[in-house]
């Protein structure tokens, strides 16, 4: 419930000059867009079309916090109040937790921003930069299948 604070007004002041938010908001409003879609352990979410100011309140409390009613707050402001608790009964780890939430405040801000490889990889780096390790691959790398024969291949130049 949003409370009415006129007692902080003075009585003489002309409410013509009252700074009117509500107006300046309502000249400046820009068409009205959509949300970015994404899908996660098989339920579609829709972002918000802006961050949230509840989002940038508890993203500053959360830097700071690591308790899960911190963190279930701010990613409820995203994706809503139940999405923390299904991707935890899902096993979602805090890797996958740090690349959809990256993703997400890129793509919130600037749909189309950043991709999930480069989410991930820039999760990737920060990690590695706290712990000062090289960054893991975003993909796995894969294993080179060659096979291994005795003496030198045919074409090697030996007769």
């Amino acid at each position: 419930m949003i409370e009415q604070h006129d007692q902080a007004l003075d009585v003489d002041q002309p409410v013509d000059d009252v700074a009117d938010f509500d107006a300046f908001f309502a000249e400046q409003a820009e068409p009205e867009r959509r949300g970015v879609p994404l899908r996660l352990y098989g339920r579609t979410y829709t972002l918000p079309p802006s961050l949230p100011a509840l989002y940038m309140l508890q993203l500053h409390r959360v830097m700071h916090s690591a308790r899960p009613e911190d963190i279930r707050r701010l990613l409820g402001s995203l994706f809503g109040p139940a999405a923390v608790d299904d991707w935890a009964e899902a096993g979602m780890d805090d890797r996958k937790l740090g690349i959809v939430l990256m993703w997400a405040t890129a793509n919130v801000a600037d749909p189309g921003s950043l991709s999930m490889e480069q989410a991930a990889a820039a999760y990737d780096k920060r990690e590695a930069a706290k712990a000062g390790k090289a960054p893991r691959p975003a993909t796995p790398q894969r294993p080179k299948n060659r096979p291994k024969g005795k003496g030198k291949g045919r074409n090697s130049g030996r007769r």
